[in-house]
């Protein structure tokens, strides 16, 4: 067997991401070549199954097979392969070696060689998003909704276009990602239960399997029974493609918001803003040359690694296209949909690291809020003004705005000494007054959203 250094591999996912062990014995169970083998194998296997239980060939065969399924390994495969140039006859043969003259027909019979393929992989993904990907974003998101939670009631200044805005409270921002990645998990979860296999043959018109049954299509049916797959409405020598490209698709924007929540935090690490921080151990360094740094380097490598995989997306679409019943340009584009998949995970479980040591600095939220919190106001007087019938409400606020920026007085001092505003200052309730004067109390419903949000994602994803 081949054996060297991960160092000497070329993919960094095998000589860098790899390194957290826990995580690549994760991985590689259902990405990993030796899965991929394990898989198509298990096809062959069900192939078998079906035929016994369907009197073509007795349980005896059934179980020669099963046996004989256990003992391949990738390194024969390929060796197989070297000399017949096809991977799945190269299996094919390798399980035919272990199993009696008696068995050796009814392997791989009235089946084309992406029967095989197509259906290992959707089970192989469908598998893989059940076990690992769904569970792995319900831990991130369960540590969202507990941050979010936590900080409900912590002021901060809200931000659109890089300028400040009304404020928000921190909690009621990471809530904004609570729901996405909700529905992306959501997303995901039922793309992947929409994967399909396929046992129709060559042109997927069923010519082989129909020698040998009245109802080729149960045949089929019986086959992924076995697997716990369906087959799709149509198919030619491969599965529909919309399928597994929906999935992909459901994969990549999920990356999205992930790059998206990364860069926020990000950007809330800046010297001048100083909102959030990652959680520095001891020993580590932030720059080579400057021993003062403590860079976002968790949340700048979920981006980097976003910007990486998010443009394979393409391949996936051009994938769709196939001439006529098949031809071999998405044979090697596909082999890459792992890497896809093991990007994603390397980029939530850094995130869960990550975010389950968030340093949240709330009293330079507060600080930062200070900023601008006289200006903030300009919205609730604005609006105020014109329920009580200020004619041009907006323009009168705008340029008590800009008053004030050259005075340092605030609107609503302002205001008062207007003789035309000052008797709808005159009008408004206490209340009213009172958010005014105190412009951190004007956050709207973002508490209530925040729990709100994060209630509705526990019980829809079932997270205690």
């Amino acid at each position: 067997m081949t054996t060297r250094s991960i160092f000497d591999n070329i993919s960094p996912l095998d000589h860098r991401y790899s390194l957290r062990k826990d995580e690549f014995e994760d991985y590689k169970y259902y990405l990993s070549e030796r899965a991929k083998i394990k898989y198509q194998t298990a096809v062959e296997v069900a192939l078998v199954k079906a035929l016994a239980k369907s009197d073509i060939c007795s349980k005896e065969i059934t179980k020669e097979v099963e046996e004989a399924a256990k003992k391949i390994n990738p390194q024969e495969v390929y060796e197989e392969e070297k000399k017949t140039k096809h991977n799945i006859r190269a299996l094919v043969n390798c399980i035919q070696q272990r199993v009696s003259d008696e068995a050796k027909p009814y392997i791989h019979f009235t089946t084309t060689s992406f029967d095989i393929v197509d259906t290992a992989n959707s089970l192989r993904y469908k598998e893989c998003a059940e076990e690992l990907i769904l569970p792995t974003l319900n831990k991130l998101e369960k540590i969202l909704m507990e941050i979010a939670l936590r900080e409900k009631d912590t002021i901060q200044v809200g931000r659109t276009h890089g300028q400040h805005a009304v404020p928000i409270t921190f909690g009621f921002a990471i809530a904004e990602y609570v729901s996405r990645l909700g529905n992306r998990i959501k997303e995901i979860a039922e793309s992947s239960q929409q994967l399909k296999g396929k046992i129709a043959g060559a042109v997927g018109a069923y010519n082989a399997s129909h020698l040998f049954f009245e109802d080729p299509e149960k045949f089929e049916a019986n086959v992924l029974a076995e697997l716990d797959l369906e087959a799709g409405t149509h198919s030619t020598q491969i599965v529909e493609p919309e399928y597994i490209t929906d999935f992909v698709h459901s994969l990549v924007s999920c990356f999205g918001v992930l790059a998206n929540f990364s860069d926020d935090m990000r950007h809330l690490q800046r010297t001048e803003i100083s909102e959030v921080g990652e959680h520095f151990d001891k020993d580590q360094v932030g720059s080579s040359t400057m021993p003062h740094k403590r860079n976002p380097i968790n949340y700048e490598n979920v981006k980097s690694m976003w910007k990486q995989f998010m443009p394979r997306m393409m391949t996936l679409y051009q994938d769709q296209i196939s001439e006529h019943q098949r031809d071999l340009s998405n044979s090697a584009s596909s082999r890459f949909i792992p890497e896809i998949i093991v990007g994603l995970l390397s980029a939530v479980n850094r995130l869960i690291r990550t975010c389950e040591k968030l340093v949240v600095d709330q009293q330079q939220m507060e600080n930062n809020f200070d900023q601008s919190k006289e200006m903030v106001v300009a919205e609730p007087l604005y609006i105020l003004l014109a329920s009580l019938g200020h004619p041009d409400a907006h323009e009168a606020v705008r340029r008590l705005t800009l008053e004030a920026q050259e005075t340092g007085e605030t609107l609503r001092e302002l205001i008062q000494k207007k003789d035309e505003l000052n008797p709808y200052w005159e009008q408004l309730t206490e209340k009213q007054k009172e958010l005014l004067i105190n412009p951190d109390k004007y956050t709207g419903i973002a508490v209530r959203k925040t729990e709100k949000v994060v209630s509705y994602w526990k019980e829809e994803l079932g997270i205690n």
